[in-house]
């Protein structure tokens, strides 16, 4: 038996998230159904996390195991037989003992928002219409998240979590000289159900004046739930890397960097 992990991106706007469910298109189904189809043999796919519906990913590694052989081009023919938003770029034997979601040791998120109507942005940034943000506010409420480590608050189920404690490394909020398009970036060494849309949530409702940073630091603090808010719309999310001990691959997208484009 030989393990092999795979390196590709997806676009999730067509997808009900990561994770095969009955009845419904998920990135893991289409997948396995393309090994199928080219291997004659049912394959399972292990993804390195599990995205929300409509969440994208632009570096996302996936293993599979199988004793089967082949002698053709097997990235190639994956990407004839996948739709157009599905791409795999690398593949890359690994140890049996190696796993593309237990071994991640850290994973990167960018989260992309416009406060104007681009009919060329709906699918990729989420649109809210917000005449002015507090951008200050909202900056020192991303520099409180390195310093603290759980998260229980911000998880929309952390019963089915055996704990919700998350090493947040890294936390910034950048944005363009008008301040009408912004990305926010986290990175840590895992994250909870819902989690990243949840803080994205409440830091908006900061810059609009609707909550304060006392109120966010003190679910941060405390545990407690915060005033009901909304979290933050799906789209414009993406899984943008991810590390292991034993494997650091830069992303081969360029579609972040044209997107973050003056956002400083």
């Amino acid at each position: 038996m030989k393990k092999y992990f795979f390196h590709i991106a997806y676009h999730g706007f067509h997808y009900r998230g990561w994770q095969r469910q009955p009845g419904v298109n998920s990135v893991q189904e289409v997948l396995e159904k393309a090994f199928e189809k080219l291997l004659k043999e049912k394959i399972t796919v292990y993804g390195c996390g599990r995205t929300d519906a409509q969440v994208s990913a632009s570096q996302y590694f996936f293993h599979i195991e199988t004793s089967l052989e082949w002698d053709y081009d097997l990235v190639f023919r994956l990407n004839k037989v996948l739709p157009h938003d599905i791409s795999v770029f690398d593949m890359i034997q690994v140890f049996e003992d190696e796993h593309a979601r237990h071994d991640a040791t850290s994973r990167t998120y960018d989260y992309f928002l416009h406060t104007y109507k681009d009919p060329f942005l709906s699918e990729f940034s989420s649109m809210y219409l917000v005449n002015k943000l507090d951008l200050e506010k909202m900056k020192e409420a991303v520099s409180l998240l390195t310093k603290y480590e759980n998260y229980y608050t911000f998880c929309k189920s952390p019963e089915k979590h055996n704990h919700t404690k998350c090493i947040v490394t890294h936390a910034a909020l950048y944005h363009n000289e008008k301040g009408d398009r912004l990305r926010f970036q986290i990175s840590a060494n895992r994250f909870l159900k819902c989690m990243i849309r949840m803080l994205m949530g409440k830091i908006l409702s900061i810059g609009k004046g609707e909550s304060t940073i006392e109120e966010f630091e003190n679910s941060l603090k405390t545990q407690e739930t915060p005033k009901l808010f909304l979290p933050a719309h799906p789209q414009g999310l993406y899984l943008s890397k991810v590390t292991y001990p034993f494997l650091d691959m830069p992303a081969r997208t360029n579609f972040l960097p044209a997107l973050s484009d003056q956002l400083k």
